[in-house]
């Protein structure tokens, strides 16, 4: 899963100085309940997510008073922007499109985590997850660059697909892996589901992608 809708942009229209700490907004909360209800009959004998506050919020509600651990993988964690002196020369298209160029040589996030070495991070704290054989049914809930890298890797494409893998607020992704019974080597990578919402499954009310969004956003609060 990708994490509910977060608060980048508080209430008063500025723009929260650290993504990495921001809360879900009451929609945001309002979209992880809604999933809860859709997975209510779902067995989940392990839950991971990145440790990020919109990551742990969302699966707790998710989860809905399961009796699982929620384990933190850091190394999910979403992909890095720069600092805030680099980002200001940043334009709204800058925001709104990078996940496109991903595969460019040396193209990075924001001024900040180049895409290839994000995708060196993450792909193999997922591998590792999948190495161990404790579990059977697993919910992760990590964020939108995370689930792109994850999901272009299983689809063959790599970074060249990273952009045309949307992630909705609170969207899940079902994800089959055969394995054989003692090795644990996956021998089948299926895709049952992709960026699923509980809200709106047919994306009638989704114009834009999530980065369009928060460039909308930060035009329209002069930031």
């Amino acid at each position: 899963m990708r994490h509910a809708q977060a608060e980048y942009v508080r209430p008063d229209g500025t723009r929260a100085p650290d993504s990495r700490v921001v809360p879900l907004t009451a929609q945001g909360r309002e979209e992880a309940a809604r999933m809860s209800r859709l997975l209510a009959e779902a067995h989940f004998d392990r839950a991971i997510c990145s440790g990020l506050p919109r990551t742990r919020e969302t699966a707790a509600i998710v989860l809905g008073g399961r009796n699982v651990p929620l384990d933190i993988v850091a190394d999910l964690e979403e992909i890095r922007g720069g600092d805030a002196i680099a980002r200001a020369s940043l334009s709204p298209v800058d925001y709104a499109y990078a996940m496109f160029r991903a595969a460019e040589p040396d193209a990075c996030f924001a001024h900040g985590e180049k895409f290839s070495e994000f995708a060196d991070r993450v792909l193999p704290a997922f591998q590792s997850i999948l190495d161990d054989s404790n579990w059977s049914s697993l919910l992760l809930v990590a964020h939108g660059g995370v689930n792109r890298a994850i999901l272009s890797h299983i689809l063959g494409g790599g970074l060249a697909s990273f952009g045309a893998l949307e992630q909705d607020s609170c969207c899940l992704n079902i994800i089959d892996f055969d394995a054989t019974p003692v090795a644990g080597t996956v021998l089948r990578r299926i895709i049952r589901g992709l960026n699923l919402t509980a809200d709106d499954p047919v994306k009638l009310s989704r114009q834009f992608t999530t980065m369009e969004g928060l460039a909308r956003q930060l035009v329209s609060t002069g930031q």
